[in-house]
């Protein structure tokens, strides 16, 4: 069974993965490079720094530029639902059995818990001591900061815990997709995936082919979007640059050294466990990862660059597919180590900029919203920023200070997605064991489906 199941998991993965690579030959990176570029001269010229464009001008034109953009960010949280789900599910039927399943998972959740604690901690520490917010003025930053009103959720008390436990069940499995609930989505998606290998091979095999299917049409749909990249980031770092202005963008550059510096760390931390646990150079490791990693911080979405991950698992780093399958896909999900980092960061940030103490006990609740709310939460663009707004109300952050921390967090969310990519590569690299030496990134036959895609 574990044959036939893989054989079918692999084929719409190496088709995938070649609509993909159009986009990593024609370097999408230096494209995205060159859009900010555009995007924040564009803005500057637009913004009250100039004064050249009336500022109800200035809006309208801005709104019109940032409609890629904001189409981008549509078709991907439109797909990620069915995206994840059947990644998941055709990576645990690659598995081949369930004892396979409950020692690669065990390990791989244990990774993951692990090193997003490891991940927040960074986070603190680096804000801590070099504390960029104090080196700003609130009240001149808001006033130029385009004005939110984020969703914000209460953080629930020991009582309501039990509660909080029993709504992890995806009772209407419709309504956890409508409303993004990515931990009801994984946990829908294993037992599905538990299901399907603990039935017979000929039962399971009609199901798994359709999953087939709806990834594929997934992945195709976010090709399509992928081609608006350059031109959204161009759109809307050219609107943010408008509504903030060159001067604040200036002063929140504080601010933006210091997250990279603490991914940066976290990176370090990645690639310590990865020769360690595995003994292999982390040299050759950084160069098979370096296409996927471009691809990431061209697109800001780990979910988007799904088949390229798995490529490169399998064909670069020489990992067996019934591990690489089941692991990456979940990763993309459970592992964001980065996003946790980024919103602990954050939140300290504006807690430093508004000058609001954080005693002990607030300091840890943060650090575990922070871990249960990056873990579960999907692999799409500025999903951060969402999750950002439940964090600051536990501390006493007026919700409006999330405006502050918008109009840079292109560049934040392009870099962290660049971790968490990395982090699935080495959990991949970790928990499970190399069927073979790595082999060449192309198979020696080739598909006559597949056709080479430009970007």
């Amino acid at each position: 069974m574990s044959i036939v199941l893989r054989d079918l998991r692999a084929i719409p993965t190496r088709h995938l993965h070649r609509k993909l690579k159009g986009f990593i030959q024609n370097r999408m990176w230096a494209q995205v490079l060159v859009a900010m570029a555009l995007g924040i001269l564009a803005g500057i010229a637009l913004g009250p720094t100039t004064g050249w464009v009336a500022p109800g001008t200035a809006e309208v034109l801005t709104n019109w530029l940032a409609l890629p953009g904001q189409l981008f960010l549509a078709l991907v949280q439109m797909i990620v639902i069915p995206l994840v789900f059947a990644s998941i599910v055709l990576g645990m039927a690659a598995g081949g059995n369930l004892r396979n399943l409950k020692q690669i998972g065990v390990r791989a959740m244990l990774f993951f818990l692990g090193t997003t604690i490891v991940a927040v901690l960074i986070g603190m520490a680096v804000m801590m001591t070099l504390e960029p917010g104090r080196a700003l003025d609130a009240g001149a930053l808001v006033a130029t900061s385009p004005a939110v009103s984020p969703d914000v959720a209460e953080a629930p008390g020991l009582g309501e815990l039990p509660g909080v436990l029993i709504e992890l069940v995806p009772v209407n499995p419709l309504r956890s997709g409508l409303e993004q609930n990515m931990l009801q989505v994984v946990l829908m998606a294993l037992l599905v995936g538990v299901a399907l290998v603990s039935m017979a091979k000929v039962r399971a095999q009609p199901l798994l082919e359709l999953l087939a299917s709806v990834q594929e049409v997934a992945m195709t749909v976010v090709r399509w979007a992928m081609f608006l990249v350059p031109v959204a980031v161009f759109g809307l770092l050219a609107q943010i640059t408008t509504r903030l202005g060159l001067d604040a963008l200036l002063g929140m550059s504080y601010y933006v050294g210091t997250v990279l510096i603490g991914l940066t760390l976290m990176l370090g931390v990645y690639l310590v466990l990865y020769r360690v646990l595995t003994g292999k150079p982390v040299g050759p490791f950084m160069r098979e990862a370096r296409d996927v990693q471009l691809l990431a911080f061209s697109t800001s979405s780990s979910a988007a660059v799904l088949p390229t991950t798995l490529q490169t698992a399998e064909k670069r780093l020489g990992i067996d597919p019934s591990v690489s399958q089941f692991v990456i896909p979940l990763g993309t999900t459970i592992n964001m180590a980065g996003t946790a980092l980024y919103q602990v960061a954050a939140t300290l940030f504006l807690a430093q900029v508004f000058a609001i103490d954080v005693p002990l006990a607030s300091l840890l609740l943060v650090a575990v919203l922070a871990i249960g709310a990056s873990i579960g939460s999907p692999g799409t663009p500025g999903i951060g920023i969402a999750i950002l707004s439940m964090l600051l109300v536990t501390i006493g952050i007026p919700p409006g200070g999330i405006a502050l921390v918008i109009g840079v967090d292109r560049i934040l969310d392009m870099s962290r997605t660049v971790l968490n990519v990395t982090g699935d590569l080495v959990a991949a690299s970790v928990v499970g064991r190399p069927a073979k030496s790595p082999r060449p990134a192309e198979p020696a036959a080739p598909e006559p489906a597949a056709t080479p895609v430009q970007a």
